[in-house]
């Protein structure tokens, strides 16, 4: 029997074009941060300590709060016993951490050099998402609603140099979630999730002044973010997963785009002008064109439930808290940002 020639083909994949790849990629991954010894369960929010080098990330469904060295990317310490919090503002000038721990009913104030608890200040229950208005050194804290039982909510006003309740505005809503504030005027903007709609309010007053209904069929309304120079205000909406653009001064629908699902925090990146959405195995990054045009520029993998994130200018990173889920241990995912 006559032998034929057998001919192979090999493909060959340089490893040169996927780490160019990785190279041109907006977000690229540069260092893991573990977090042992977490169970399955949600995190919340980051909050930064830029000339600490520490970052603080609350993990709600394990009760704790947890410090990050940003230098050598590892996990400093670990606040205990906390009660389901969700946000976190650092105040460096009073070395003060608040931390809004739902399941508490109130903000609870921390020492931030020992982590001890220095103070407390009372709101309803189920406190959750905050904005900070550094010019009054103002907290807004949204609470009460759907765990409290009321057909409303409250945006209780802390004085954080005093740590104590100013006053309470009533939202007719039982469901608010993210707020963003201005800077160059007083105004609000928040969304009144469980109407499908943004709401705007000037912070001297008690009472809405304008509410804008998001387009029929865009519901859950989670995430909030302000490009202030150009009136744009963008919203993320979790059914179906959309990132809508608003006119912040009339409410006028200026785009929407799909977008993944289950986002909890979206980051505005003014000086690449882009958005950055954390949700679930994904997150998507956006490029603003200009005011009116946007589109994905970015799609990167991330975790089951990885929906909390925050972007650091200042150190130029990009950080993804993935939870724990089945074998997989808890982290911290650090990206550097690429222009």
């Amino acid at each position: 029997m006559k032998r034929g020639k057998i001919v192979i083909f090999l493909l060959f994949v340089p490893v040169a074009a996927s780490l160019n790849a990785q190279e041109k990629a907006p977000l690229k991954l540069v260092e893991t941060i573990p977090l042992p010894g977490l169970h399955d369960g949600d995190f919340d929010h980051f909050a930064p300590d830029v000339d600490g080098h520490r970052l603080f990330l609350t993990g709600e469904e394990n009760d704790k709060v947890l410090v990050l060295d940003t230098t050598s990317n590892t996990l400093i310490h670990t606040i205990e016993d906390t009660k389901a919090p969700h946000a976190i503002l650092y105040r460096q000038d009073l070395k003060k951490l608040f931390v809004v721990e739902g399941d508490a009913s109130a903000v609870k104030v921390y020492d931030s050099d020992s982590y001890k608890l220095v103070g407390e200040i009372k709101v309803t229950v189920d406190a959750d998402s905050i904005a900070y208005d550094p010019a009054t050194n103002y907290l807004y804290v949204v609470n009460g609603g759907r765990e409290a039982h009321t057909p409303y909510s409250l945006i209780s006003v802390i004085d954080t140099n005093t740590s104590t309740k100013l006053r309470d505005i009533k939202i007719n809503s039982n469901h608010i979630e993210a707020i963003v504030l201005e800077k160059s005027g007083p105004r609000m903007f928040l969304n009144i999730t469980g109407e499908n709609a943004v709401g705007v309010l000037d912070r001297n007053k008690t009472a809405l002044s304008a509410t804008w209904r998001l387009p029929a069929g865009d519901t859950q309304n989670v995430a909030m973010a302000l490009d202030e120079a150009n009136h744009r205000l963008f919203v993320i909406t979790r059914k179906p997963g959309k990132l809508i653009v608003l006119d912040s001064d009339s409410g006028k629908v200026i785009a929407d785009l799909p977008a993944v699902g289950f986002v909890d925090d979206m980051s505005y990146d003014a000086k690449l002008k882009r958005l950055y959405l954390a949700g679930d195995q994904f997150v998507e990054v956006f490029e603003q064109k200009d005011p009116d045009h946007y589109s994905l520029l970015a799609r990167i993998p991330g975790g089951f439930r990885a929906k909390t994130a925050t972007l650091v200018p200042e150190l130029n990173r990009y950080y993804l808290a993935v939870p724990h889920h089945e074998k997989n241990e808890a982290e911290v995912r650090v990206y550097v940002v690429q222009p």
